[in-house]
């Protein structure tokens, strides 16, 4: 280790930035002045240096309202590479070893997670938590605040400049797979603080449902506000049953400004991590979630309760009632039923040749001031020869814009489109601001291309001389993607017109109030937004 005297710059802008963090760490993440000097020591003994003096270094007044310490780690980083004392490639592991140093232990999270509870309310404690998350940098905010977001044809477009794109469920499954067998699986419990994974800043908390053990974390790459996992403390597969909607209807009650939902327990139409029991939910409302009714209808045997068919490009209807147990009730019904339903002349095919199920439900749980609301969307996985991916699935000449399985998020009207759309789409633009074709390596992208000519054509978007300007360009690209995500819904609705689930229903004993469809809710399957 080479003596202060010989380095003494480049040392010195170390324990500044480590004071900085450490300043930091006591303005955002809650740590106790008591124990600054262990924490600086522990940053230390990573690097090897034994030569401080107290620099008086801060986080800075620019730095005491930011979420997250990222110029603060740059400067840090930049002086562990002028120090020698560490490269590039290392630095997103150094960062997490730094940053959970600098966190509380996740018994110490817990209970102040559970005392603003008891001060205040659970969405409180969830705010306090997320926000701990972010300034503690497991919530990548900053990256995620740069991936492009629009709203187009009533779904909410986003472009992920960092989630890696699996275009099936194996590259999916593998991708979410760990060597070793510890942790089980990337959702487990155990990977809280593991170094094997940069999961040192994770943390997580408890929460009962349904009597069991769960536990709550927010995903570093969320797709929408606020966006977390509810996870079973036991490593056990993913399923739909009648316990789940107790579980869905426990957590909203606790945290009432949350929606909690679950995927379809199948591949091809669910979650990549299928082996571990999970649900997904947090604070925005998804389009489906504000979707307006199509058709109401009641039950007799449960008159607390109507069931609306959602004017909604998928299949789904929702369930409305201030009882959690009609609530309950009225969901398995509908779910026993699809699960087993078939209709070969739909493609609708509840079991494969060798016995496997190929339908189920998703669920999503909300409270409103209507009282408890269970969005149920309809899902099969059956393939065929003509669409060996899911009869069910985007079709291929979507798949330019997304060929991966739609999920829960999804369903709901949320895209999570893939980062290599950023360049392809910038070339989609070139070609036609400057007229010309698509290049060879370009021509999955011709149909796209087309569309969007088609609706800049359709808009007399052209400027005097004939050409698009850049601008409208943009706005077309934009208009097509939600196009083609509105498209892909539909490609996923089991029933291909409302009403074939408004006959799914009536098989039940559902029958529609008077009057028909909904208010004036035309049968043409048009709407009005609801409040």
């Amino acid at each position: 280790m080479a003596s202060p005297m010989e380095h003494p710059a480049p040392e010195t802008a170390v324990y500044e930035a480590i004071d900085a963090l450490v300043d930091y760490a006591g303005r955002h993440l809650d740590l106790d002045p008591r124990n600054a000097d262990w924490i600086r020591n522990r940053i230390f003994a990573l690097f090897g240096l034994s030569s401080y003096r107290p620099t008086g270094a801060t986080a800075g007044e620019d730095d005491q309202d930011s979420p997250a310490p990222d110029a603060l780690l740059a400067r840090l980083r930049d002086a562990l590479e002028s120090a020698g004392l560490s490269d590039h490639d290392d630095w997103p592991a150094v960062e997490d070893e730094v940053m959970g140093i600098l966190t509380a232990d996740p018994a110490r999270i817990a209970d102040a997670f559970a005392e603003v509870e008891g001060a205040y309310d659970g969405m409180a404690a969830m705010r306090w938590l997320y926000d701990h998350c972010v300034s503690n940098t497991y919530v990548k905010k900053s990256q995620l605040d740069r991936n492009p977001r629009f709203e187009s044809h009533g779904i909410v477009v986003t472009i992920n400049r960092v989630k890696p794109e699996f275009r099936n469920m194996k590259k999916a499954a593998a991708g979410n797979a760990v060597a070793g067998g510890y942790p089980q699986c990337t959702i487990c419990h155990e990977n809280e603080g593991f170094a094997g994974r940069n999961k040192r800043t994770l943390r997580t908390v408890p929460v009962t449902l349904g009597g069991e053990d769960w536990f709550w974390q927010f995903s570093p790459y969320g797709y929408f506000s606020q966006h977390g996992i509810c996870v079973n403390r036991e490593h056990t597969p993913m399923h739909v049953d009648r316990d789940t909607f107790v579980h869905l209807l426990d957590f909203v009650d606790r945290f009432p400004g949350y929606f909690l939902g679950c995927n379809a327990a199948l591949p091809r139409i669910g979650g990549s991590v299928l082996a571990h029991d999970h649900y997904q939910g947090g604070g925005e409302i998804l389009p489906m979630l504000k979707a307006p009714a199509w058709a109401t209808l009641h039950l007799d045997a449960h008159p607390d309760a109507v069931v609306e068919i959602l004017n909604w490009p998928g299949t789904a209807v929702r369930v409305v009632s201030p009882s959690r147990g009609t609530i309950v009730e009225v969901s398995d019904l509908i779910r026993r039923a699809w699960i087993d339903y078939n209709n070969p002349d739909l493609d609708i095919v509840s079991h494969d040749a060798n016995g496997n199920r190929q339908s189920a439900l998703s669920p999503s749980a909300i409270r409103t001031d209507r009282g408890y609301e269970m969005n149920l969307i309809f899902r099969n996985n059956a393939v065929s020869d003509a669409f060996p991916e899911g009869v069910f699935h985007a079709h291929p000449e979507f798949w330019p814009i997304k060929q991966e399985p739609i999920g829960l998020i999804e369903a709901q009207g949320l895209f999570i489109l893939p980062g290599r759309l950023v360049d392809q789409l910038g070339r989609v633009e070139d070609s036609i601001a400057e007229d010309r074709p698509l290049p060879d390596d370009m021509a999955e992208f011709r149909m796209i291309r087309d569309e969007i000519a088609a609706i800049l054509s359709a808009n007399a978007a052209a400027g005097p001389d004939g050409a698009y300007g850049r601008e409208a360009i943009r706005a077309a690209v934009r208009d097509e993607l939600g196009s083609v995500c509105e498209r892909i819904l539909g490609n996923t609705a089991v029933f291909k017109n409302k009403a074939l689930t408004l006959g799914f229903l009536e098989s039940l004993g559902f029958m529609q109030h008077a009057g028909g469809v909904a208010g004036s809710i035309a049968a043409d399957d048009s709407g009005t937004e609801r409040s």
